[in-house]
């Protein structure tokens, strides 16, 4: 849902009124900061108009005096003024770093990974607290220049109308660096995030690349993609810094000429030689913002181009709708009613027409050939795609009437695919919840019969475990992915493949845990191609090319769409009469 616009630093300010008391202070802070940086022209020009005509020594001590105070409050709100800024920086990254890690996990569950690797919103998230926490000063000095032209004006009229003219060029130079590097800096960043992802996808694809023998290849296009980001960050570096040498010429060249000008008023009886000097500096003072900001436009353009994209990513992700009654978890059905479903991403239907009820204490396999769309099932089933048409109701209520942390409690997934993420076995199989209940994880493993393997490691339960670690073989990390599905004693336990990097002994556990899923009055979906996983299950829904062909006691669909079993293998328990019919 495409949301209102609103600036995302909104949010710092919906979320606590530090920020906003924070900006008020950076203001008064560099008013008192830019009106004490007139001390060094003032003092300068009291030295060579009162101190060196008169040879006062006590003068010119107490002068040195008054201005070193004056220096020592002006580090000190310097100081005051950049720790504020960094605080601003600080509460704009707490606020949003959130919102902008739940919007790319948003974004990928509807298939619309952001471009690059993915973490480009994070990356811009970080520019523009870095230029909050040190362009931001630049940009609040940039009205006080008004200030010291007019206190060269005040001094004399043509001291401060060459200052005004060489501030005139210098903004129009910033103009122009503007326009001209807004596009070379959207080309940077589109090539940046084009690089590391490919850099990203050639690690992650090591093993294979090897074994095939394209670890070149894929290093040529790396390559490929590497010289164009160093081409097109090359050209946009030759023209920052060429306007920025350009700027700092400028600047140059305009103290000599404000040196020039302020002598020929002296020549003529205009101007004292200390208002030379005073002159020089704040004509320095005035102008150093302009420079400042030309020196630094990459950064500021980055973090320019970084808040637009969050804003635009901010906008079309939005707040979910909000649950506010909490249901109960459910405990007595699963109920899929006229399904229609496909990837969010697309307008393609994958799943037609699906509509069954399991009860608890039900085990449904869901079997067919590859592309009936049943892993896009146990994906809607388990909330992860919203239904086209159609529902699915866990005791009568649709899946958004809970929140997603809510619903994730009593729900249990195995994907074809297991992760185990950094951490130790135990936060694996507890889902990384910090209560640390060391019973239910024993019970999980146990469930799923990996207690003893798990001892066996190393620092058994303690065992840390890292993303890309090799301690685990992959029937290991599928066995740990079944405990981590059984944590908890879900209601709703869905397990796709879950036999399909398992032995003998590891079939037998898996058969157990379903079998105790059912006895504790849980519901479970196996999604396999095999036999030997099907064996504890009490119904079969049978897809093919998203339609559902036959469901219906496991006995009766088996003996339909399966090779009957040999002499001595076991067959599948009959269904209760109570929930054999179909909905």
């Amino acid at each position: 849902m495409i949301h209102s616009k609103s600036n995302p630093l909104r949010a710092v300010w919906n979320a606590s009124y530090r920020p906003a008391r924070l900006v008020g202070l950076i203001i008064l802070a560099s008013c008192v900061l830019n009106i004490l940086l007139l001390g060094g022209s003032l003092y300068m020009m009291l030295v060579y108009d009162s101190v060196l005509p008169s040879r006062s020594v006590s003068t010119l001590i107490g002068l040195l005096a008054l201005i070193l105070v004056v220096y020592a409050f002006q580090g000190f709100f310097d100081q005051m003024r950049a720790g504020m800024l960094a605080d601003v920086a600080g509460a704009v990254d707490r606020v949003l770093s959130r919102q902008v890690q739940i919007a790319i996990s948003d974004m990928t569950l509807r298939g619309q990974k952001p471009p690059g690797d993915g973490l480009g919103p994070m990356r811009d998230l970080e520019q523009v607290r870095g230029f909050i926490a040190t362009g931001v000063a630049t940009m609040i000095d940039l009205p006080w220049m008004f200030l010291f032209l007019a206190t060269l004006f005040l001094l004399h009229v043509w001291l401060g109308a060459v200052t005004l003219a060489g501030a005139a060029l210098l903004l129009g130079l910033t103009a122009f660096t503007n326009a001209t590097t807004r596009v070379g800096s959207q080309r940077v960043a589109q090539a940046a995030a084009h690089r590391n992802d490919m850099a990203s996808a050639n690690l992650r694809h090591v093993d294979l690349f090897t074994a095939l023998g394209m670890r070149d290849r894929m290093q040529d296009r790396w390559e490929q993609v590497n010289d164009y980001y160093g081409d097109v960050q090359g050209r946009l570096s030759r023209i920052v810094t060429s306007l920025g040498g350009l700027s700092k010429i400028l600047r140059i060249a305009l103290q000599s000429i404000i040196l020039t000008v302020g002598a020929l008023l002296v020549v003529d009886g205009k101007a004292t030689g200390g208002i030379i000097f005073a002159a020089s500096i704040l004509s320095g003072r005035a102008l150093a913002p302009v420079d400042q900001i030309i020196a630094n436009w990459r950064s500021f353009a980055s973090a320019r181009d970084g808040l637009k994209r969050l804003d635009q990513l901010l906008q079309y992700c939005g707040p979910g709708r909000a649950v506010v009654t909490q249901l109960p978890a459910p405990c007595r059905d699963l109920r899929v009613e006229s399904l229609f479903a496909g990837p969010p991403a697309q307008q393609t239907v994958v799943l037609s027409g699906i509509d069954f009820t399991l009860h608890a204490g039900d085990a449904c396999g869901v079997i067919g050939p590859s592309g009936a769309g049943k892993t896009s099932l146990g994906r809607v089933v388990m909330g992860l795609w919203p239904p086209m048409q159609g529902c699915v109701r866990l005791d009568g209520a649709t899946l958004d009437q809970w929140s997603a942390t809510t619903r994730g409690a009593f729900f249990g997934y195995l994907p074809q695919s297991v992760e185990l993420l950094d951490g130790t076995v135990a936060d694996n199989i507890c889902r990384f919840d910090g209560l640390g209940d060391s019973p239910g994880i024993l019970a999980a493993a146990q469930t799923a019969g990996v207690h003893d393997l798990i001892m066996g490691l190393p620092q058994g339960y303690d065992t840390m475990l890292a993303e890309q670690s090799g301690l685990l073989s992959a029937g290991q990390r599928q066995r740990i992915g079944l405990a981590r599905a059984l944590y908890g004693d879900p209601f709703l336990v869905v397990l796709d493949e879950p036999n399909s990097n398992l032995d003998a002994e590891g079939e037998k556990c898996l058969h157990k845990a379903i079998l105790a899923v059912r006895q504790r009055g849980g519901i479970v979906l196996v999604i396999s191609h095999q036999m030997g996983v099907l064996m504890q299950v009490t119904h079969v829904l049978c897809l093919n090319g998203g339609r559902m062909e036959a469901f219906g006691p496991a006995a009766d669909v088996m003996s339909r769409f399966l090779p009957k079993p040999s002499p001595g293998q076991a067959t599948p328990p009959p269904a209760p009469a109570a929930h054999a019919e179909r909905k």
